[in-house]
């Protein structure tokens, strides 16, 4: 497994709330679940296709299989769009 770095976030209270019980209905801990939505946003903004079973935070287990694939907002707005690379 690669190394990992620790980091101190700061977040907005109901941002962590909304984020926490994303996370438990898909079934992963609140890290895990900021692992993974970080990790869609960098392969959305390099053009790449959107993660699949292999490359999601819990090591294998498929990462959309309580939403049936489908990725959505804990507020269930549409997640915005990324600024344009520079």
């Amino acid at each position: 497994m690669a190394d990992r770095k620790s980091f101190l976030l700061r977040i907005d209270p109901g941002l962590r709330a909304d984020l926490e019980a994303w996370a438990q209905e898909e079934l992963r801990s609140v890290n895990g679940q900021i692992e993974y939505l970080l990790k869609q946003a960098v392969n959305r903004r390099k053009g790449g296709a959107r993660l699949g079973p292999q490359a999601g935070a819990a090591g294998g287990r498929d990462q959309n299989s309580t939403t049936g694939g489908e990725i959505r907002n804990a507020s269930q707005e549409p997640a915005p769009e990324l600024p344009p690379q520079q």
